[in-house]
């Protein structure tokens, strides 16, 4: 054997070396997470390992290099969605989803290994110096998602572009039916009467704030965002005529810090989650600030039921930068030092899972029309970002909290009876609501 023949043995059999240790690592490491269920695990070598029960749906994945699998080993939470985008870790039997179903589901009864608990916990440690949203970076990181080619979010959400977690009375709704039940819910909580002023914090696509206008006649409603795309389409939905007299609404393209003066109704949707937990008492003494005094304010933000963590280092980086969800424990403290008084708190379990169901549903039937849009890298980044936000829906600790608050104890009844009372009220479609319906409508087809 010559010396070059020798050399490339013994790298060849380093190779191997290397191949068979990361074959035994994932096969030790899944061993201890994936006891129920039919999982197999193509590696890099072409070793096929098994795992589970055998029940349930079979899902079959391959790596196709074994850096993807050291990957995968050391940091799932950032490279799993990476290796995913790029076509290193491939779904061939089974869909993405049921793979990190699986996993979450799964994981609840394991430890995770140590390197991935040391990563964690310096990742929580660091949290709050990732999350200060400074204006210009809150505007930056608003535009890197809400900005985005507007026809995306018509492809798969609901008619009225609801874009956060929908209220189902029972999980038979449809998501239209489903949205609107949120917005009714909302719109009870507040307990919104006639002339009032409304300020909707984070107004998206301006549906919200359209439907609260059509409870306040004689009123104002200002919804406000940082999203130029959103904006430039609430602003076409206002109507120009309206059967009755609802509130007068305007949006506008605004840090909520900048507003002035005083509102009946304070409501945010879905935006507290891009606050940032360094921001927090800016957040909530800037809104007792712009509160009356018999005023009411309702947030509904995502939030985690367990122990403060951090943000899911894949979604931060690709989807929503800046983002933070919050546990209820970094949320109350700032409430009570900005003066403001919780009258009511609902936890919203499972309603996420099943919003993101939908729309997971719609965004891979429609998967040809985004890749014309933008390539087939986003369409499978976005998957799996409607996949595993599902998942942990579903199985881990985030839930939705909608927070009622006021400044004083006698403005909201003292019993909730009056949540279901409003909204049996408001439950029949009046001709206001169908045409903004219609409005919303046509500016899709415009």
């Amino acid at each position: 054997m010559s010396r070059l023949q020798a050399e490339d043995h013994r790298q060849d059999k380093g190779v191997a070396i290397v191949s068979r240790f990361a074959d035994w690592s994932l096969k030790r490491a899944l061993s201890h997470i994936v006891t129920r269920g039919s999982l197999t695990v193509t590696t890099a070598s072409g070793r096929v390992l098994t795992f589970g029960d055998c029940t349930g749906q079979p899902v079959h994945v391959r790596f196709t290099d074994t850096r993807a699998q050291w990957a995968f080993l050391v940091d799932a939470d950032l490279r799993l969605g990476e290796l995913y985008m790029d076509g290193r870790f491939l779904v061939e039997q089974g869909s993405l989803y049921d793979f990190v179903a699986m996993m979450l589901r799964e994981a609840q009864n394991s430890t995770h290994p140590l390197i991935a608990r040391v990563i964690d916990h310096i990742r929580t440690k660091l949290r709050i110096f990732r999350h200060r949203n400074l204006p210009g970076r809150s505007k930056t990181n608003v535009a890197h998602h809400y900005d985005l080619d507007g026809r995306l979010y018509q492809l798969f959400l609901d008619a009225d572009r609801q874009y956060s977690c929908a209220y189902f009375e029972n999980p038979d709704q449809s998501l239209e039916e489903a949205q609107l039940a949120k917005k009714r819910h909302l719109a009870a909580k507040l307990l919104i009467e006639p002339d009032n002023s409304i300020l909707d914090i984070g107004c998206g696509w301006g549906g919200l704030a359209l439907h609260l206008a059509e409870q306040a006649p004689g009123g104002y409603v200002l919804g406000v965002t940082l999203s130029e795309e959103q904006h430039e389409y609430a602003s076409k939905r206002v109507p120009s005529t309206f059967d009755g007299s609802p509130a007068e609404i305007q949006f506008a393209l605004t840090d909520y810090r900048s507003l002035t003066g005083h509102f009946d109704r304070i409501v945010s949707v879905g935006m507290f989650e891009h606050v940032g937990l360094a921001s927090y008492r800016t957040f909530f003494r800037k809104c007792a600030e712009l509160l009356e005094d018999d005023g009411v304010m309702v947030l509904h933000t995502i939030g985690c039921s367990a122990t403060p963590g951090f943000t899911t280092p894949w979604l931060d980086k690709y989807i929503f930068p800046g983002g933070y969800i919050p546990a209820l424990s970094e949320i109350v403290p700032e409430i009570e030092a900005a003066g403001l008084s919780i009258t009511d708190v609902e936890v919203l379990r499972l309603h996420y899972a099943w919003t993101l169901a939908s729309w997971r549903e719609r965004f891979m039937a429609r998967w040809a029309e985004v890749a014309e849009l933008y390539d087939e890298r986003f369409c499978r980044m976005w998957e799996y970002y409607l996949s595993t936000a599902e998942a942990a829906f579903r199985y881990e600790d985030l839930v939705v909290f909608q927070i009622q608050m006021s400044k004083r104890n006698d403005v909201v009844p003292v019993t909730r009876d009056y949540i279901a009372r409003n909204e049996a009220s408001r439950a029949s479609k009046s001709d206001i609501e169908r045409s903004v319906e219609r409005k919303a409508d046509d500016v899709l087809v415009g």
